[in-house]
């Protein structure tokens, strides 16, 4: 009994961090600059999501020590909706919501030469650093390898966005060190396009594009002669890759599932969820590659 008494604040998490509002300033025809508040707690990380004038959903991820965000390569005289969600360890708290309509195209060269100066200074530090090519190399049936430079600089970290063979936005994170990422689960014989986004600071730099189409599908039978031998198969299909199991809800409350998960075989670097609101709007919840649990708010 004396264990289980102080194990009760774990699980209703009264520490949980909530977020204020959100407002919009410093607008332009091209960029918005965010500003929330957070009256309680401390977040991991933030996320802003939004759709850009072609109605694709965009993901700008934001540090948890960050209190405004500026949001770049919007279109002129266009209205935007924001989303700002607090990730929690594995949960996400909100999202708050702003909306904001960008400046008239013609309105660049309005503000004074002294206020331009100082805006390029703060936006645009000589240090920034530049994505070169992007290209796609070992081609499967269900897999692309991409590969990219980075001629000036260093990012904090990528993001690769494409489309799925169902048309669903899909986001895979890559560490600031990397040059190189296999994009996994793709259909074959189909055209993918890959955008991928440097993450600096607080900003968004790209993307830098490229396209690839998947293998043949029945190119995956001429493997199973070099299978065999166990000679040279590590390098296409390694036996050490790693297995999902089965998905199950439980805990299911008014506004919350939970989701748990097994892992048969081996270990993954990370999860993503994947599921559609209620307005219909697709949304990814990351989870870490240790987690076998999560709750979906």
């Amino acid at each position: 009994v004396p264990i289980t008494a102080p194990a009760l604040p774990k699980e209703d998490l009264p520490s949980q961090p909530r977020l204020g509002e959100l407002t919009a300033s410093h607008v332009t025809p091209d960029s918005i600059q965010l500003e929330w508040s957070v009256p309680k707690g401390t977040f991991d990380s933030f996320a802003v999501q939004y759709r850009d004038a072609q109605g694709q959903l965009q993901v700008l991820p934001v540090d948890g020590g960050s209190r405004a965000v500026t949001v770049p390569g919007l279109s002129p005289s266009h209205r935007y909706k924001f989303n700002l969600y607090g990730m929690w360890g594995r949960k996400r708290v909100g999202p708050i919501s702003t909306d904001a309509v960008t400046g008239e195209g013609c309105c660049m060269p309005c503000p004074c030469p002294l206020h331009t100066v100082v805006l390029e200074k703060k936006e645009q530090p000589p240090s920034e650093p530049r994505l070169g090519d992007l290209t796609a190399s070992h081609v499967t049936p269900d897999s692309v390898q991409l590969e990219w430079s980075i001629p000036e600089g260093t990012f904090d970290s990528f993001m690769v966005q494409y489309r799925d063979a169902q048309g669903q936005p899909q986001m895979l994170p890559v560490d600031g060190d990397s040059r190189t990422v296999t994009v996994p689960g793709l259909s074959p014989s189909r055209r993918y396009k890959f955008n991928l986004y440097g993450m600096w600071g607080r900003k968004r730099v790209g993307p830098i594009s490229t396209d690839a189409v998947t293998g043949e599908g029945c190119c995956l039978l001429h493997l199973h002669p070099l299978v065999s031998p166990g000679f040279g198969s590590p390098k296409k299909k390694p036996p050490s890759e790693p297995r999902l199991g089965e998905l199950t809800a439980s805990h299911i409350t008014p506004s919350s599932v939970q989701l748990e998960w097994s892992i048969p075989e081996g270990t993954f670097d990370s999860f993503t969820v994947q599921y559609k609101d209620v307005q219909g709007l697709p949304q990814l919840l990351p989870v870490d590659g240790d987690s076998r649990t999560v709750t979906v708010p």
